[in-house]
């Protein structure tokens, strides 16, 4: 696990951009942190790494799941509003963690029961106004060796301080 602080949105956007164009077809990445943390924001940046042409990518607090074409599709999935893991099945959860593009779920302890062992976690904390830790732990081979690799192209980034 490691963590990166991010001094603006536009950072924590970049942070979520250079995971992007290292994702591929079945990744599944959890989001986790507070309201207004900037879960949103990192989606942004993995739907830009993704080369998602569509420019407002919001959260679908309301219909569950925003789908968006790119290099491999993105689906975005807000639990926010999840009022029990029975309405997963009404959403087709399942097909979206073993499909064809890259899952991103935003508020993702509210399914963890029904989420896969291996998976990329990240958490979303304030440090100050405009400023965010992001934390990432990988959980499996395959996303412990895709940290290795966004590690090495995060750190090259002079603006954003990676932190042990």
């Amino acid at each position: 696990m490691f963590s990166v602080i991010t001094s603006s949105t536009e950072q924590t956007e970049e942070v979520g951009r250079v995971l992007g164009t290292m994702l591929e077809a079945g990744d599944l990445i959890c989001l986790f942190g507070d309201l207004g943390a900037g879960k949103t924001h990192f989606t942004y940046g993995v739907a830009q790494g993704l080369q998602v042409q569509d420019q407002y990518i919001t959260s679908p607090t309301f219909t569950f799941v925003n789908e968006y074409q790119g290099r491999i599709p993105l689906y975005h999935i807000d639990l926010y509003r999840l009022k029990d893991p029975s309405e997963l099945e009404s959403i087709g959860f399942e097909e979206y963690l073993d499909s064809d593009g890259a899952t991103v779920i935003e508020w993702a302890e509210r399914a963890e029961e029904e989420l896969p062992d291996e998976k990329l976690n990240v958490y979303i904390s304030d440090v100050s106004e405009n400023s965010r830790e992001i934390g990432f732990f990988a959980e499996g081979e395959r996303y412990e060796r895709l940290l290795v690799r966004f590690r090495k192209s995060i750190a090259d980034d002079k603006y954003i301080s990676v932190k042990e």
